[in-house]
């Protein structure tokens, strides 16, 4: 067996063109950088974009009625009626639809900071269905009876009070997890009564530009404090199915309705990431593809330039098994090599963008390294194997040429 190996491989180095061997070898690595780069990239992105608010999450959109001379005087023209409510709902674009639900009578707020004088401003609550809210939901409940209100505040209030108020006025700038253990003293006072209450921030968010309390405190707050007052909403929140629809926009100038746009155009860069993402890959299986064809020529060549040779050593009783092994550890070492240097280098790429990316979104979690392992390990036992049966069939073909 070791007398036949070693004589096929000198009939192999006999004619091997290493120019082909070459260009299979760069083009094979570029295909499969470029399928493991595109999918690690992707993959890494997505934990930075898909955080309590980030916008890899399912797309949302805050929908308003356009301010006009007439609702200025009349806040009737500003609310949404429940047939409106129904026509959003029943659009192609809808996914699902939630209601903002206003806080209907007076709330003061007052906290101290770090000994400072205490501080205190007039505010307001707003609430949604618990399933457009970005945080933990076991830190969002109220039941009758609790005295602490959780509550979610815009990132812009945070950095408007570090960058602007604090500034100005030589207070310590506060972080994110500071913030979230001070309590705040709520003043509610409604048509005939008066509660007091321990507000706690629960979290902040980008995606809702407001202050939030949970559904359930402020139908039970309305409920008690301003029983006559509307329920109707003046705005809303949908999910949609495809931020790049022109049926959104058509649809909302068509009712004169107004949409946040950062949130759409938040949809639509992650809707444009994932067609990039498969774009790329795409051509980067093409390549790998078309490199796979050029080593199966190249082994093809080489085989039909040993016809002749290849079948004596058949002739003289070595099995197509042995005769093709030869051509396959060549396949097979050179598809090793290929995915090990493309595991190198991607890990080389990867150290590098990480660190861009941790600058700009600091509290960023890599994405997990196994897809791209198991999608680089599952082409090499695919391209492996059909080299491995295909080398066999081309050796099988000069055996039965031979009967």
């Amino acid at each position: 067996m070791k007398q036949a190996n070693s004589l096929i491989w000198r009939l192999l180095r006999q004619h091997i063109s290493i120019g082909q061997l070459v260009g299979f070898f760069l083009a094979n690595l570029i295909g499969m950088l470029i399928v493991l780069l595109s999918l690690q990239f992707y993959n890494d992105l997505v934990p930075a974009f898909s955080q309590e608010d980030g916008f890899l999450k399912n797309t949302y959109i805050i929908v308003s009625k356009r301010v006009s001379t007439v609702s200025m005087f009349d806040n009737n023209s500003s609310v949404f009626s429940n047939d409106e409510i129904d026509d959003i709902r029943q659009q192609s674009f809808t996914n699902s639809i939630g209601e903002f639900t206003a806080s209907k009578y007076r709330i003061y707020a007052s906290l101290s900071l770090s000994g400072a004088a205490r501080m205190g401003t007039d505010m307001f609550f707003e609430s949604v269905p618990d399933e457009f809210v970005d945080i933990d939901l076991d830190k969002w409940k109220f039941e009758e009876g609790d005295e602490e209100v959780p509550i979610i505040l815009p990132r812009s209030y945070l950095a408007l009070y570090n960058f602007g108020f604090a500034q100005s006025a030589s207070l310590p700038k506060l972080t994110e997890g500071f913030i979230s253990m001070v309590q705040m003293d709520l003043r509610l006072r409604g048509e005939s009564e008066r509660i007091e209450l321990k507000g706690r921030i629960v979290g902040f968010s980008t995606r809702l530009n407001t202050i939030l309390a949970p559904a359930s405190f402020i139908r039970w707050s309305n409920q008690r404090l301003a029983p006559s007052s509307s329920t109707l909403p003046t705005r809303l929140i949908v999910e949609v199915k495809n931020p790049t629809d022109d049926n959104i926009a058509r649809y909302m100038y068509d009712h004169d309705y107004e949409l946040e746009d950062d949130k759409l155009d938040a949809g639509r860069t992650t809707y444009f990431l994932r067609i990039v993402a498969g774009i790329i890959i795409a051509v980067g299986l093409l390549i790998s593809a078309l490199s796979f064809y050029i080593l199966m020529l190249s082994i093809f060549l080489l085989v039909q330039k040993n016809a002749n040779k290849l079948e004596n050593l058949l002739l003289i009783g070595y099995s197509p098994a042995r005769v093709a092994r030869p051509y396959q550890l060549l396949t097979i070492s050179l598809n090793a090599a290929v995915l090990i240097l493309a595991f190198a280098l991607l890990m080389w790429l990867r150290s590098y963008y990480m660190t861009m990316l941790q600058q700009m979104f600091p509290d960023m979690e890599a994405g997990s390294l196994m897809p791209a392992i198991i999608v680089g390990l599952s082409l090499f036992v695919v391209v492996s194997l059909f080299n491995i049966f295909a080398v066999r069939g081309k050796v099988q073909n000069i055996w039965d040429r031979k009967d």
